[in-house]
């Protein structure tokens, strides 16, 4: 007598899920054609897309950006009844995968937005500019030579979050308007970064000088005032050193530190408020090359006899000094700069100062009235205090 094969049934709980999706699929269906027209807009709407959970992330990101009037289904299915048709079929894929927890986050586009559906609101004929600025973008030529429109625009509607992997399954129940509008504040995640201007011209070797790009040279109101470099441009650094890092980091040899702000991906991901230090318009001076070549050199007011002035004027104002000194040989190009220890070493230095003093002071441990008979006792307590 042969022996009963042995058979095996599906889990409950995943007969359960098969017979949920299947009934969610007939009843979509149903709905759908049942409705007509009014299905078809339903389901094509941008709200619908938010009644996902998963896409929450998109919604509100989409809800703050400069494209929040033009609908999801514009630039995320091309016209035409074939890939209508097409985009509905994948949408019952997407509730399989949705109720079998089979899709993988952070969700990201299978391809790229191409640049007929960008065409449809805008003539790259005759674009030659942006909306604000300065720019000279002449769409025509970047697309005689193959430049998609996402190349630079890959942020406009959802601020590159999905790259930025803040869109984890675990964080949806985070998303609201407020996130949403957070994400999208990072303009270097919505705008082109200069960047990758520089790298694509570099590249074609098309011109880099500012002129190619900027029709006004890109010389702000601020610095055109004929006092600009020798009064004013050292306050306005001092009072906002990340405006002047937007153009300035791109004319200096070597990398800035200390200018990068914790991005609100962090901040959320992180839930908390972080803060990086950064670094004063003195130490930007130092480090950016294009600002070392005129803070190098020896000012006008710098004349003969300067240095029996300097003492006053530097006490007065130690910042303005600052800008191209440093008190030792610890700031920026030591072979050339001077600092205050090039003229004025200080005694203490090292941990045998007390066997180079003329007098035995191996047992003194702090400065006393004998001490003052030579050394100038203001300056001796300015550190030592009694």
């Amino acid at each position: 007598m042969e022996e009963e094969k042995e058979t095996r049934s599906a889990p409950p709980s995943y007969r359960y899920k098969v017979i949920k999706i299947m009934t969610l699929t007939v009843l979509f269906l149903a709905l759908f054609f049942a409705l007509g027209t009014f299905g078809l807009e339903a389901s094509s709407s941008s709200s619908f897309c938010s009644s996902c959970h998963e896409m929450k992330p998109e919604y509100y990101t989409w809800k703050a950006s400069s494209h929040s009037e033009v609908d999801c289904v514009s630039c995320h299915i091309q016209p035409g009844a074939k890939n209508i048709a097409k985009d509905k079929a994948e949408g019952i894929t997407k509730i399989f995968e949705k109720e079998t927890n089979s899709y993988t986050a952070p969700i990201q586009m299978p391809k790229e937005i191409p640049n007929s559906a960008c065409e449809q609101c805008h003539d790259m004929s005759k674009r030659q500019v942006t909306t604000s600025g300065d720019l000279i973008i002449p769409h025509n030529k970047h697309l005689a030579k193959d430049i998609k429109c996402t190349q630079c625009h890959s942020g406009v509607a959802h601020g590159k979050i999905s790259e930025r992997n803040v869109t984890f399954k675990s964080d949806y129940d985070k998303w609201d308007t407020s996130l949403g509008k957070s994400m999208m504040s990072d303009v270097i995640f919505t705008r082109p970064k200069m960047e990758t201007c520089m790298e694509c011209h570099e590249a074609r070797e098309v011109s880099t000088e500012c002129k190619t790009c900027h029709s006004n040279g890109i010389l702000p109101k601020s610095h055109q005032n004929s006092n600009f470099k020798t009064e004013n441009h050292g306050k306005l650094a001092k009072k906002d050193i990340k405006t002047c890092n937007k153009c300035h980091s791109y004319m200096s040899k070597t990398d800035i530190e200390g200018m990068a702000d914790v991005p609100a991906s962090q901040q959320f991901l992180s839930n908390g408020n972080l803060k990086t230090k950064q670094i004063s318009a003195q130490e930007y001076a130092m480090e950016n090359t294009y600002c070392q070549e005129c803070h190098t050199k020896k000012p006008a007011s710098h004349v003969k006899g300067y240095t029996n002035l300097h003492g006053a004027i530097a006490k007065g104002n130690k910042e303005k000094c600052l800008a191209c000194h440093d008190y030792q040989n610890t700031g920026f190009n030591k072979t050339k700069n001077v600092t205050c220890n090039s003229c004025h070493p200080a005694m203490h230095d090292g941990k045998n100062f007390k066997e180079r003093h003329p007098i035995n002071i191996s047992a003194v441990t702090s400065p006393n009235e004998s001490c003052y008979t030579c050394h100038n006792k203001p300056k001796c307590t300015s550190c030592h205090r009694e």
